[in-house]
């Protein structure tokens, strides 16, 4: 099973560029092209929050129209940008945006799909109004639910917030909240393979709790690279990428890997693809 991640698209109303710089509606457009000329084409896309800006209904209206093209079919699960109504009215046919769990007095989309060959649960991790994300006790109490359900079924999951401190200093101000217990409780789950997650901007591997926890690099805009803990909140418009998750077997094996794919800026920049010829392995 091939599954690609895009991430953060940040989309404006039509025509409008974000934070007056990024057109991240364009980036979207060749990401969507991206994926739909990979060979394998993916046999699912997960889409992993912050997908409009402003969360107006109109950059939902923009976002639905650019996924349009998009040939293999998609899952979302919001960002702290998104709305969460609005992201339900605007995918209707999206049954499962509306499996949701109540924490006080705010629902949480939360969902699990079993029609493939690797389980996948959607946790939401944002509270309306708040930036930083979290995991509470009612939905913590629902994935353990979901876990001990089948022990052995080899399962992804997907949030917008990623559970750990990246040493980008002005991300890593606002803590996940419960952090501890979800590390507790997924460690108790070998079979999570992958914890997948967006909002950094960047590409950013992690072990956490016995397995691989990691952000997907950005469509809109990734964050300027600066570790620093006193760095500034800024973005460079680097070229958008996607990664792909590939469940397969391998020297006998099932595993399942992630590799990263750069979308060019115009067709052909990076050339190629150019054979290897006359190779040698000196003695």
């Amino acid at each position: 099973m091939l599954i690609a991640q895009i991430s953060d698209f940040h989309l404006k109303p039509e025509g409008v560029l974000a934070y007056d710089v990024a057109d991240t509606a364009t980036s979207l457009k060749k990401a969507i092209k991206h994926i739909n000329q990979l060979n394998p084409i993916p046999d699912l896309v997960l889409l992993t929050g912050d997908l409009v800006d402003d969360g107006t209904p109109e950059s939902y209206i923009l976002l639905r129209h650019l996924l349009s093209p998009l040939k293999p079919p998609f899952l979302i699960i919001p960002g702290n940008h998104d709305h969460k109504e609005s992201l339900q009215r605007t995918f209707p046919d999206h049954d499962y945006l509306h499996s949701s769990i109540e924490e006080r007095g705010v629902n949480y989309i939360c969902f699990t799909i079993e029609d493939f060959p690797v389980r996948l649960i959607g946790l939401d991790t944002v509270t309306p109004g708040e930036h930083g994300g979290g995991f509470g006790r009612e939905r913590i109490a629902w994935l353990k639910g979901i876990l001990r359900l089948d022990s052995d079924a080899p399962t992804i999951i997907f949030m917008h917030h990623p559970p750990f401190a990246s040493a980008i200093g002005h991300m890593d101000k606002e803590e996940f909240q419960g952090w501890k217990e979800f590390q507790s409780l997924i460690s108790e789950y070998p079979q999570v393979e992958r914890i997948l997650c967006g909002h950094l901007h960047r590409p950013i591997f992690r072990r956490f709790a016995g397995t691989t926890a990691t952000t997907c690099p950005a469509i809109g805009m990734q964050l300027y690279l600066d570790l620093r803990g006193e760095a500034p909140s800024t973005f460079i418009l680097e070229p958008p990428s996607i990664m792909l998750h590939l469940w397969t077997e391998l020297w006998g094996e099932k595993t399942l890997l992630t590799h990263i794919s750069v979308i060019e800026e115009v067709a052909g920049q990076y050339g190629g693809p150019h054979p290897f010829f006359n190779i040698i392995s000196p003695k």
